[in-house]
C-alpha cells in the first residue's frame, strides 16, 4: 500500500513525483530544493538554499505527523562539495544523536540550477 504525503508548506512537485510517500511504516521524501513554497523561487545562495531545504522536509514530515527525530536516512546532493562544511554545519542543527545514515554526493546539475537537494526516508 502506498500513501501520498501532500503539503502546501513545502514547494509542489515539480515533474511527475510525489512530495513524499508512505510505504507500510516508512516515509520516503523527495529531495528537496532550497525553493520557497510561496514564491517559487530560490531563497539565495547556499545558506539559504539549505536552511529552506531542510525547512521544506519539515514542512513534509508534519504533514505526515513526524518530526526530525524520525528520519533514519538522508541523501544530499551538492553541486559543489566545496560547500560541504556549510551545508554539514546547517544540516546537523536540525538532528541530535543517534544522527542518520547519511550519503552526500556533488553532482554535475541539479534540478532548476539548485546548489543543494536532500531527500529523506523516515520511520512512522
Amino acid at each position: 500500500m502506498k500513501i501520498e504525503i501532500c503539503t502546501q508548506n513545502a514547494p509542489k512537485a515539480i515533474g511527475p513525483y510525489s512530495q513524499a510517500v508512505v510505504s507500510h511504516n516508512l516515509v520516503f521524501i523527495s529531495g528537496q530544493l532550497g525553493i520557497d513554497p510561496k514564491s517559487g523561487e530560490f531563497t539565495g545562495g547556499i545558506k539559504e538554499q539549505t536552511k529552506q531545504a531542510m525547512e521544506n522536509m519539515r514542512a513534509i514530515l508534519k504533514e505526515a505527523g513526524l518530526d526530525f527525530s524520525a528520519v533514519v536516512k538522508t541523501t544530499i546532493l551538492l553541486k559543489n562539495l566545496e560547500d560541504f562544511a556549510l551545508v554539514n554545519e546547517i544540516y546537523g542543527g536540525y538532528f541530535k544523536e543517534p544522527y542518520p545514515a547519511r550519503a552526500t554526493f556533488q553532482v554535475a546539475k541539479l534540478p532548476k540550477d539548485g546548489l543543494v537537494e536532500i531527500e529523506a526516508i523516515a520511520q512512522k
